[in-house]
C-alpha cells in the first residue's frame, strides 16, 4: 500500500537540504521571507525555527511540493 501524500516519508531536514540546494539561502530568502533563511542560515537554526511554526513550515513544504513536481 502506497500513500498518496506526497510528504509521506520526508523530513523536514530532508526538504530543507533540498529546498537549499535547488535556491540556495538567497532564493529561499526570496520564496520565504523569514529571518532564518536570510539572517546567518543554516540548515539547524531553520529547522528549529520551522518546528515550532506551522505556517512557516507550510510554506516551505508548499515549496518543497512545487520543486519536486516540476
Amino acid at each position: 500500500m502506497t500513500s498518496s501524500d506526497p510528504l509521506h516519508g520526508v523530513t523536514l531536514q530532508l526538504m530543507l537540504e533540498r529546498l537549499h540546494d535547488a535556491y540556495g539561502w538567497e532564493g529561499l530568502a526570496r520564496r520565504v521571507p523569514i529571518n532564518c533563511f536570510s539572517s546567518n542560515p543554516s540548515i539547524q537554526s531553520s529547522l528549529k525555527f520551522l518546528r515550532r511554526t506551522p505556517w512557516a513550515r507550510a510554506k516551505v513544504e508548499g515549496l518543497y511540493l512545487e520543486l519536486v513536481s516540476v
